[in-house]
């Protein structure tokens, strides 16, 4: 194995795109190229999301839930400067947990997006 990229589906693509972009993505690939996204890459440094709409999908993946989103999946991304960080975005954005020194020693805060995925930003400082 080499790598691996998470692919979230969402049913307002436009409003999660927005969401990442205040948290520092930038869109690295879209398809279509131009008109109406139903898909793109987002990247900040090394962190890489795909995000998709149920509808690009059609019934290839019947069995994704497409009732349901977030869900039992968290991202757990470790940055650096997280203090900094936190304080940039925390009135942006929902904190669900906030900075916190962990029993492992990294200091750690938790957000949910848009579609009810939580994200975990964590630093061993």
């Amino acid at each position: 194995m080499e790598n691996l990229t998470v692919n979230i589906f969402v049913n307002d693509i436009n409003k999660t795109v927005a969401f990442y972009k205040q948290l520092g993505f930038a869109i690295t690939m879209r398809v279509p190229e131009q008109g109406d996204l139903i898909w793109t890459m987002l990247t900040n440094n090394n962190v890489t999301i795909m995000v998709q709409t149920f509808e690009s999908l059609g019934n290839e993946l019947p069995d994704i839930d497409r009732k349901q989103l977030g869900g039992a999946l968290l991202f757990y991304i470790n940055i650096k400067q997280i203090r900094s960080f936190f304080d940039e975005i925390k009135d942006k954005v929902e904190v669900v947990k906030g900075l916190d020194k962990t029993f492992y020693g990294a200091t750690e805060f938790t957000i949910k997006d848009v579609d009810g995925y939580h994200l975990t930003f964590a630093e061993n400082e």
